[in-house]
Protein backbone atom coordinates (compact mmCIF):
# COMPACT_ATOMS: atom_id res chain seq x y z
CA UNK A 1 0.00 0.00 0.00
CA UNK A 2 1.24 3.50 -0.84
CA UNK A 3 0.04 6.98 -0.09
CA UNK A 4 -1.01 8.73 -3.29
CA UNK A 5 -1.88 12.17 -1.98
CA UNK A 6 -3.22 14.16 0.93
CA UNK A 7 -6.06 16.67 0.90
CA UNK A 8 -6.71 19.40 3.46
CA UNK A 9 -9.95 20.93 4.71
CA UNK A 10 -10.61 23.66 7.27
CA UNK A 11 -13.70 23.94 9.46
CA UNK A 12 -14.13 27.36 11.03
CA UNK A 13 -15.96 28.86 13.99
CA UNK A 14 -15.63 32.42 15.28
CA UNK A 15 -12.86 31.43 17.72
CA UNK A 16 -11.11 28.40 16.23
CA UNK A 17 -10.21 26.81 12.92
CA UNK A 18 -9.91 23.04 12.77
CA UNK A 19 -7.64 21.61 10.08
CA UNK A 20 -8.52 18.17 8.71
CA UNK A 21 -6.22 16.04 6.58
CA UNK A 22 -7.26 13.09 4.44
CA UNK A 23 -4.48 10.69 3.48
CA UNK A 24 -5.40 8.70 0.35
CA UNK A 25 -3.88 5.37 -0.71
CA UNK A 26 -3.61 3.33 -3.89
CA UNK A 27 -5.76 0.61 -2.33
CA UNK A 28 -8.76 2.89 -1.81
CA UNK A 29 -8.40 3.35 1.94
CA UNK A 30 -8.47 6.91 3.27
CA UNK A 31 -7.40 8.01 6.73
CA UNK A 32 -8.25 11.24 8.52
CA UNK A 33 -6.32 13.42 10.95
CA UNK A 34 -6.92 16.77 12.65
CA UNK A 35 -5.07 19.63 14.32
CA UNK A 36 -6.25 22.87 15.85
CA UNK A 37 -3.88 25.77 15.24
CA UNK A 38 -4.33 29.06 17.07
CA UNK A 39 -4.07 31.90 14.56
CA UNK A 40 -1.63 30.01 12.27
CA UNK A 41 -3.86 27.83 10.10
CA UNK A 42 -2.43 29.11 6.82
CA UNK A 43 1.10 28.28 8.00
CA UNK A 44 -0.02 24.72 8.73
CA UNK A 45 -1.63 24.36 5.31
CA UNK A 46 1.54 25.64 3.66
CA UNK A 47 3.70 23.15 5.52
CA UNK A 48 1.38 20.25 4.64
CA UNK A 49 1.58 21.12 0.94
CA UNK A 50 5.37 20.91 1.05
CA UNK A 51 5.38 17.81 3.25
CA UNK A 52 3.15 15.99 0.79
CA UNK A 53 5.75 16.37 -1.93
CA UNK A 54 8.84 15.96 0.26
CA UNK A 55 7.81 13.08 2.52
CA UNK A 56 4.25 11.81 2.40
CA UNK A 57 3.39 10.85 -1.18
CA UNK A 58 4.73 7.39 -2.01
CA UNK A 59 5.14 6.35 1.64
CA UNK A 60 3.71 3.17 3.12
CA UNK A 61 1.18 4.17 5.82
CA UNK A 62 2.13 1.06 7.81
CA UNK A 63 5.65 2.47 8.19
CA UNK A 64 4.38 5.38 10.25
CA UNK A 65 7.44 5.52 12.55
CA UNK A 66 9.72 6.06 9.57
CA UNK A 67 7.42 8.69 8.09
CA UNK A 68 7.27 10.63 11.36
CA UNK A 69 11.05 10.59 11.74
CA UNK A 70 11.58 11.80 8.19
CA UNK A 71 9.07 14.63 8.59
CA UNK A 72 10.55 15.63 11.94
CA UNK A 73 14.27 15.46 11.20
CA UNK A 74 14.99 15.33 7.47
CA UNK A 75 14.09 18.96 6.79
CA UNK A 76 17.02 19.93 9.04
CA UNK A 77 15.33 22.85 10.78
CA UNK A 78 14.02 22.26 14.30
CA UNK A 79 10.41 21.10 14.28
CA UNK A 80 8.12 23.52 16.12
CA UNK A 81 4.38 23.86 16.55
CA UNK A 82 3.53 24.09 12.84
CA UNK A 83 5.65 21.12 11.77
CA UNK A 84 4.64 18.94 14.72
CA UNK A 85 0.97 19.72 14.05
CA UNK A 86 1.39 18.75 10.41
CA UNK A 87 3.12 15.53 11.42
CA UNK A 88 0.28 14.81 13.84
CA UNK A 89 -2.40 15.15 11.16
CA UNK A 90 -0.59 12.76 8.83
CA UNK A 91 0.41 10.33 11.59
CA UNK A 92 -3.08 9.85 12.99
CA UNK A 93 -4.46 9.47 9.44
CA UNK A 94 -1.91 6.70 8.80
CA UNK A 95 -2.94 4.94 11.99
CA UNK A 96 -6.55 5.29 10.89
CA UNK A 97 -5.66 3.57 7.60
CA UNK A 98 -3.79 0.75 9.35
CA UNK A 99 -6.71 0.13 11.69
CA UNK A 100 -9.14 0.04 8.79
CA UNK A 101 -6.89 -2.32 6.82
CA UNK A 102 -6.70 -4.72 9.77
CA UNK A 103 -10.27 -4.27 10.94
CA UNK A 104 -9.23 -3.10 14.42
CA UNK A 105 -9.60 0.08 16.48
CA UNK A 106 -6.29 1.90 16.85
CA UNK A 107 -6.08 1.28 20.61
CA UNK A 108 -5.92 -2.47 20.04
CA UNK A 109 -2.87 -1.96 17.83
CA UNK A 110 -1.15 0.07 20.56
CA UNK A 111 -1.19 -2.73 23.14
CA UNK A 112 -4.87 -3.00 23.96
CA UNK A 113 -7.06 -1.37 26.57
CA UNK A 114 -6.27 -0.80 30.23
CA UNK A 115 -9.72 0.67 30.97
CA UNK A 116 -13.27 0.19 29.72
CA UNK A 117 -14.25 3.88 29.69
CA UNK A 118 -12.51 7.25 29.76
CA UNK A 119 -13.38 10.01 32.21
CA UNK A 120 -14.05 13.37 30.57
CA UNK A 121 -14.08 16.94 31.81
CA UNK A 122 -16.08 19.76 30.28
CA UNK A 123 -14.55 22.96 28.95
CA UNK A 124 -15.99 25.85 26.97
CA UNK A 125 -19.12 25.93 29.15
CA UNK A 126 -18.64 29.33 30.82
CA UNK A 127 -19.42 31.66 27.89
CA UNK A 128 -21.43 33.88 30.23
CA UNK A 129 -21.05 37.12 32.15
CA UNK A 130 -18.22 36.97 34.70
CA UNK A 131 -20.45 37.00 37.76
CA UNK A 132 -20.84 34.33 40.44
CA UNK A 133 -24.52 33.85 39.61
CA UNK A 134 -23.89 33.35 35.89
CA UNK A 135 -21.00 30.94 36.51
CA UNK A 136 -23.09 29.03 39.05
CA UNK A 137 -25.94 28.56 36.58
CA UNK A 138 -23.58 27.55 33.76
CA UNK A 139 -21.83 25.01 35.98
CA UNK A 140 -25.18 23.47 36.89
CA UNK A 141 -25.78 22.85 33.18
CA UNK A 142 -22.55 20.84 33.08
CA UNK A 143 -23.69 18.79 36.08
CA UNK A 144 -27.08 18.20 34.50
CA UNK A 145 -25.29 16.90 31.38
CA UNK A 146 -23.77 14.20 33.57
CA UNK A 147 -20.17 15.38 33.75
CA UNK A 148 -18.21 14.53 36.88
CA UNK A 149 -15.53 17.15 36.22
CA UNK A 150 -15.12 20.58 34.63
CA UNK A 151 -12.44 23.20 34.07
CA UNK A 152 -12.59 26.97 34.29
CA UNK A 153 -10.29 29.99 33.91
CA UNK A 154 -11.84 32.62 36.20
CA UNK A 155 -9.04 35.19 35.86
CA UNK A 156 -10.30 37.33 32.98
CA UNK A 157 -7.50 38.93 30.98
CA UNK A 158 -5.02 38.79 33.88
CA UNK A 159 -1.32 38.81 33.09
CA UNK A 160 1.68 38.57 35.47
CA UNK A 161 -0.17 40.22 38.35
CA UNK A 162 -3.86 40.35 39.27
CA UNK A 163 -5.07 43.42 41.12
CA UNK A 164 -6.96 43.04 44.37
CA UNK A 165 -10.40 43.61 42.88
CA UNK A 166 -9.87 41.04 40.13
CA UNK A 167 -8.43 38.60 42.65
CA UNK A 168 -11.54 38.82 44.82
CA UNK A 169 -13.77 38.52 41.76
CA UNK A 170 -11.93 35.48 40.40
CA UNK A 171 -12.00 33.60 43.70
CA UNK A 172 -15.72 34.39 44.03
CA UNK A 173 -16.28 32.75 40.65
CA UNK A 174 -14.49 29.61 41.82
CA UNK A 175 -16.51 29.61 45.02
CA UNK A 176 -19.71 29.78 42.97
CA UNK A 177 -18.63 26.92 40.70
CA UNK A 178 -17.68 24.71 43.63
CA UNK A 179 -21.04 25.39 45.23
CA UNK A 180 -22.82 24.53 41.97
CA UNK A 181 -21.06 21.21 41.37
CA UNK A 182 -20.79 20.06 44.97
CA UNK A 183 -17.81 18.53 46.77
CA UNK A 184 -17.82 15.19 44.93
CA UNK A 185 -17.14 16.49 41.40
CA UNK A 186 -13.72 17.50 40.19
CA UNK A 187 -12.96 21.20 39.72
CA UNK A 188 -9.93 22.00 37.57
CA UNK A 189 -8.56 25.55 37.50
CA UNK A 190 -6.94 26.92 34.34
CA UNK A 191 -4.44 29.78 34.56
CA UNK A 192 -3.30 29.86 30.89
CA UNK A 193 0.29 30.75 31.77
CA UNK A 194 -0.80 34.17 32.97
CA UNK A 195 1.09 34.83 36.17
CA UNK A 196 4.45 35.42 37.74
CA UNK A 197 5.45 32.67 40.18
CA UNK A 198 4.72 34.97 43.14
CA UNK A 199 1.21 35.74 41.89
CA UNK A 200 0.54 32.09 41.07
CA UNK A 201 1.62 31.02 44.57
CA UNK A 202 -0.64 33.64 46.13
CA UNK A 203 -3.62 32.52 44.03
CA UNK A 204 -2.95 28.86 44.75
CA UNK A 205 -3.21 29.58 48.48
CA UNK A 206 -6.55 31.34 47.96
CA UNK A 207 -7.82 28.42 45.86
CA UNK A 208 -6.99 25.70 48.40
CA UNK A 209 -10.37 25.80 50.23
CA UNK A 210 -12.12 24.85 46.97
CA UNK A 211 -9.98 21.71 46.47
CA UNK A 212 -9.11 22.04 42.78
CA UNK A 213 -7.88 18.84 41.15
CA UNK A 214 -5.07 20.86 39.61
CA UNK A 215 -3.95 24.36 38.74
CA UNK A 216 -2.95 24.50 35.09
CA UNK A 217 -0.11 26.52 33.57
CA UNK A 218 0.18 28.85 36.58
CA UNK A 219 3.06 30.71 34.90
CA UNK A 220 4.30 31.01 31.30
CA UNK A 221 5.41 27.62 29.97
CA UNK A 222 8.85 28.54 28.65
CA UNK A 223 10.58 28.61 32.05
CA UNK A 224 10.37 25.24 33.82
CA UNK A 225 12.30 26.51 36.84
CA UNK A 226 9.66 29.18 37.43
CA UNK A 227 7.04 26.43 37.39
CA UNK A 228 9.11 24.39 39.83
CA UNK A 229 9.09 27.37 42.20
CA UNK A 230 5.29 27.36 42.16
CA UNK A 231 5.18 23.60 42.68
CA UNK A 232 7.47 23.94 45.70
CA UNK A 233 5.13 26.43 47.37
CA UNK A 234 1.72 24.81 46.95
CA UNK A 235 0.12 21.51 47.87
CA UNK A 236 -2.13 21.71 44.80
CA UNK A 237 -1.23 19.48 41.83
CA UNK A 238 0.37 21.29 38.90
CA UNK A 239 -0.68 20.55 35.30
CA UNK A 240 1.08 21.81 32.17
CA UNK A 241 2.35 20.81 28.75
CA UNK A 242 -0.09 21.83 26.03
CA UNK A 243 2.44 24.29 24.56
CA UNK A 244 5.35 21.86 24.46
CA UNK A 245 5.56 20.40 20.96
CA UNK A 246 8.33 17.81 21.25
CA UNK A 247 8.29 15.00 23.82
CA UNK A 248 12.04 15.43 24.34
CA UNK A 249 11.39 18.92 25.73
CA UNK A 250 9.49 17.39 28.66
CA UNK A 251 12.76 15.99 30.03
CA UNK A 252 13.61 19.05 32.14
CA UNK A 253 10.04 19.27 33.41
CA UNK A 254 10.32 15.71 34.73
CA UNK A 255 13.80 16.26 36.18
CA UNK A 256 12.63 19.33 38.11
CA UNK A 257 9.50 17.50 39.36
CA UNK A 258 7.66 20.64 38.34
CA UNK A 259 4.43 18.97 37.18
CA UNK A 260 2.10 16.31 38.55
CA UNK A 261 0.01 16.07 35.37
CA UNK A 262 1.23 16.63 31.82
CA UNK A 263 -1.12 17.79 29.07
CA UNK A 264 0.41 17.18 25.65
CA UNK A 265 -1.82 17.85 22.66
CA UNK A 266 -1.96 14.89 20.28
CA UNK A 267 -2.59 17.38 17.47
CA UNK A 268 0.62 19.35 17.94
CA UNK A 269 3.07 16.92 19.49
CA UNK A 270 3.34 14.69 16.44
CA UNK A 271 0.37 12.39 16.80
CA UNK A 272 -0.72 9.28 18.64
CA UNK A 273 2.62 7.47 18.68
CA UNK A 274 4.55 10.45 20.04
CA UNK A 275 1.89 11.03 22.71
CA UNK A 276 2.02 7.39 23.77
CA UNK A 277 5.83 7.44 24.02
CA UNK A 278 5.68 10.58 26.15
CA UNK A 279 3.06 9.00 28.41
CA UNK A 280 5.35 6.02 28.95
CA UNK A 281 8.18 8.35 29.97
CA UNK A 282 5.83 10.21 32.31
CA UNK A 283 4.92 6.89 33.91
CA UNK A 284 8.55 6.34 34.88
CA UNK A 285 8.36 9.63 36.81
CA UNK A 286 4.96 8.83 38.39
CA UNK A 287 3.35 11.67 36.46
CA UNK A 288 -0.22 11.46 35.17
CA UNK A 289 -1.37 12.32 31.64
CA UNK A 290 -4.45 14.36 30.65
CA UNK A 291 -4.38 15.09 26.93
CA UNK A 292 -5.06 18.70 25.98
CA UNK A 293 -7.89 18.85 23.46
CA UNK A 294 -9.51 21.89 21.88
CA UNK A 295 -10.22 19.94 18.70
CA UNK A 296 -13.20 18.51 16.93
CA UNK A 297 -14.32 14.89 16.66
CA UNK A 298 -11.25 13.47 14.88
CA UNK A 299 -8.74 14.88 17.35
CA UNK A 300 -10.97 13.84 20.24
CA UNK A 301 -11.11 10.32 18.82
CA UNK A 302 -7.32 10.20 18.55
CA UNK A 303 -7.05 11.18 22.22
CA UNK A 304 -9.46 8.42 23.24
CA UNK A 305 -7.26 5.82 21.58
CA UNK A 306 -4.26 7.14 23.55
CA UNK A 307 -6.28 7.13 26.77
CA UNK A 308 -7.56 3.60 26.25
CA UNK A 309 -4.08 2.04 26.37
CA UNK A 310 -2.24 4.40 28.76
CA UNK A 311 -2.02 3.20 32.39
CA UNK A 312 -1.23 6.64 33.84
CA UNK A 313 -4.01 8.47 31.98
CA UNK A 314 -6.13 10.69 34.24
CA UNK A 315 -8.92 12.46 32.36
CA UNK A 316 -9.83 13.76 28.88
CA UNK A 317 -10.67 17.37 28.02
CA UNK A 318 -13.77 17.91 25.85
CA UNK A 319 -15.20 21.15 24.48
CA UNK A 320 -17.75 20.02 21.96
CA UNK A 321 -20.72 19.38 24.21
CA UNK A 322 -20.75 23.10 25.10
CA UNK A 323 -18.70 25.10 22.56
CA UNK A 324 -19.68 24.68 18.88
CA UNK A 325 -21.47 21.40 19.55
CA UNK A 326 -22.59 21.25 15.91
CA UNK A 327 -18.96 20.70 14.89
CA UNK A 328 -19.37 17.06 15.92
CA UNK A 329 -21.24 16.31 12.72
CA UNK A 330 -18.21 16.98 10.49
CA UNK A 331 -16.85 13.55 11.47
CA UNK A 332 -19.57 11.25 12.80
CA UNK A 333 -18.77 8.14 14.79
CA UNK A 334 -17.28 9.57 18.00
CA UNK A 335 -18.93 8.07 21.11
CA UNK A 336 -20.87 10.52 23.26
CA UNK A 337 -20.05 11.28 26.89
CA UNK A 338 -22.36 9.25 29.14
CA UNK A 339 -22.47 9.99 32.88
CA UNK A 340 -19.15 11.78 32.57
CA UNK A 341 -17.30 9.08 30.62
CA UNK A 342 -16.52 8.29 27.00
CA UNK A 343 -17.08 4.67 26.01
CA UNK A 344 -14.15 3.18 24.12
CA UNK A 345 -14.27 3.54 20.32
CA UNK A 346 -14.98 0.15 18.74
CA UNK A 347 -14.96 0.76 14.96
CA UNK A 348 -11.82 0.05 12.90
CA UNK A 349 -9.21 2.81 12.77
CA UNK A 350 -10.04 5.98 14.64
CA UNK A 351 -13.74 5.20 14.30
CA UNK A 352 -14.77 8.48 12.64
CA UNK A 353 -15.22 9.52 9.02
CA UNK A 354 -14.97 13.01 7.58
CA UNK A 355 -18.26 14.32 6.14
CA UNK A 356 -17.31 16.92 3.55
CA UNK A 357 -20.90 18.11 3.09
CA UNK A 358 -21.20 18.81 6.81
CA UNK A 359 -17.76 20.42 6.86
CA UNK A 360 -18.84 22.86 4.15
CA UNK A 361 -21.29 24.33 6.69
CA UNK A 362 -18.29 25.65 8.68
CA UNK A 363 -16.28 27.99 6.41
CA UNK A 364 -12.87 29.09 7.62
CA UNK A 365 -12.76 32.31 9.66
CA UNK A 366 -9.92 34.78 10.05
CA UNK A 367 -10.75 35.20 13.71
CA UNK A 368 -7.93 36.01 16.10
CA UNK A 369 -8.35 34.23 19.41
CA UNK A 370 -6.60 36.18 22.17
CA UNK A 371 -6.58 34.85 25.74
CA UNK A 372 -5.46 38.27 27.01
CA UNK A 373 -8.35 40.20 25.43
CA UNK A 374 -11.31 41.34 27.49
CA UNK A 375 -14.13 38.81 27.48
CA UNK A 376 -12.05 36.19 25.67
CA UNK A 377 -14.02 33.55 27.57
CA UNK A 378 -17.10 34.31 25.45
CA UNK A 379 -15.20 32.62 22.57
CA UNK A 380 -16.70 34.99 20.04
CA UNK A 381 -13.39 35.56 18.27
CA UNK A 382 -11.34 38.76 18.18
CA UNK A 383 -10.92 39.82 14.58
CA UNK A 384 -9.81 43.37 15.31
CA UNK A 385 -11.72 46.55 16.19
CA UNK A 386 -14.82 45.38 14.38
CA UNK A 387 -14.96 42.01 16.13
CA UNK A 388 -14.99 38.66 14.33
CA UNK A 389 -14.30 38.88 10.62
CA UNK A 390 -16.42 37.41 7.91
CA UNK A 391 -15.76 33.87 6.65
CA UNK A 392 -13.17 33.55 3.89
Amino acid sequence: MRITKLTTHVAGTPWRNLTYVQVHTDEGLTGVGEARMINHTDALLGYLAEAEANHVAGSDPFDVEDLVRRMKYRDYGRAGEVVMSGIACVEMACRDIVGKALGQPVWRLLGGKVRDRIKAYANGWYTVERTPDAFHKAARVVVDRGYQALKVDPFGAGQYELDHGETIRSIALIEAVRDAIGPERELLVEMHGRFSPATAIKLAKLLEPYAPGWIEEPCPPENHKALAKVAAHTSLPIATGERIHDRIEFRELFELQAADVIQPDTGNIGGIGEARKLAATAETHYVLVAMHNVGGPVLTAANLHVAACTPNFKIQEHFNDFADSAIKKVAPGLPEVVDGYFPLPTAPGLGVELDLDALAEFPSHRAKFDLFAENWHLRAGHGGPGGPREPV
